[in-house]
């Protein structure tokens, strides 16, 4: 497959700036893979579309303030930090914004003493640095919020880029499918009998970044932490065994529970999961867990944008895509929501 199949403009003033108060007053376009029919609805209708015993999937994992500033000692230039992935206690992944080469020593501003050294360059942004000191109990306060670069108006409320469920600490960026849900709206759902389960999946920003190579297969998917406790693997079960469906909230949660099935044995669909996965979902993936999705509106060219033209077909995704912009729809992080059905 080409990455030009992947592709579709989209006219700037589309691109949600903030987000939508209250959080389930965003649109949603729902989608019905077999026939292509769409219904336009607002997120809080939800329940329009769901009925008892649907089990609904959440990734809980939690977004930490990612964003470091730091000073080059001696030359004293500024360069920014992002970080995507621990590798051991002291020594993470990070994208770097300016010139910093290996043997560099980065004094984080914040926080006396706190220093980094580039321990190796994988190309491009992409580094390996060895902090001095542990930097998760630091982050609260050296830290900030990273937004995705097409979102330019600052966030008042850093809340707002995390889901009202967020409990783990880890990720890069936000399970956006989820900043729909309010506590009164996930408490409706339940109690009209939807059921619902988490998984945790720390979401670096490779799940965002577009793809280069022009043979989509040839890309390379980095992993990721995931974890499936073993409750919601019985609730995933028990729901696949009673033929009631499973209906996974964002593309984390979908590969999380679809890597799940990959250790599943005798009449389980999915078994308990701790690991990393770099499951890359395109075209012709055969889906053996998720019935349904709830995700917004991707950038084009992204494994995003791949993995819900897997779930849908590539043309009911372009299609719907070409509506929900003759709509108005809010598109990416901070925009509106799809059910595919």
């Amino acid at each position: 497959m080409n990455l030009s199949d992947f592709d579709y403009d989209l006219p700037e003033h589309l691109i949600a700036q903030t987000p939508i108060e209250p959080r389930d007053a965003s649109r949603l376009m729902a989608l019905n893979r077999a026939d292509g029919a769409i219904t336009h609805a607002t997120f809080r209708d939800l329940l329009r579309f769901l009925r008892p015993g649907d089990v609904l999937i959440f990734n809980d994992t939690r977004v930490i303030p990612a964003r470091l500033f730091a000073k080059k000692a001696g030359a004293g230039g500024s360069v920014e930090l992002l970080m995507l992935k621990r590798r051991a206690p002291l020594v993470w992944e990070v994208l770097v914004g300016g010139k910093a080469h290996v043997g560099a020593l980065l004094k984080v501003e914040g926080h006396h003493g706190l220093e980094a050294v580039v321990m190796q360059e994988f190309g491009g942004a992409r580094r390996l640095v060895q902090f001095s000191q542990p930097i998760m109990p630091l982050l609260e306060k050296v830290g900030h919020v990273p937004l995705p670069p097409y979102i330019r108006e600052p966030l008042a409320n850093g809340e707002r880029y995390q889901t009202v469920y967020a409990r783990v600490p880890g990720s890069s960026a936000a399970p956006t499918a989820g900043l729909h849900f309010t506590p009164g709206l996930i408490a409706r759902l339940m109690g009209d009998g939807v059921q619902i389960g988490h998984v945790t999946l720390h979401i670096g920003l490779d799940t965002f970044a577009p793809v280069k190579t022009e043979q989509v297969e040839e890309h390379l998917m980095h992993g990721e932490w995931c974890e499936v406790a073993d409750e919601t693997a019985a609730l995933v079960n028990a729901a696949k065994r009673e033929g009631r469906r499973v209906i996974a909230v964002g593309t984390s949660a979908v590969r999380t529970l679809e890597s799940a099935q990959q250790g599943a044995h005798g009449d389980q669909t999915i078994a308990a999961l701790t690991g990393m996965t770099d499951l890359y979902i395109l075209p012709g993936h055969q889906f053996h867990v998720v019935d349904a999705l709830i995700t917004n509106f991707h950038l084009p060219r992204t494994t995003l944008i791949m993995l819900v033209s897997a779930f849908a077909g590539r043309e009911r995704i372009l299609a719907a895509y070409e509506e929900a912009k003759g709509q108005g729809y809010r598109f990416y992080s901070f925009g509106d929501a799809m059910l595919i059905l």
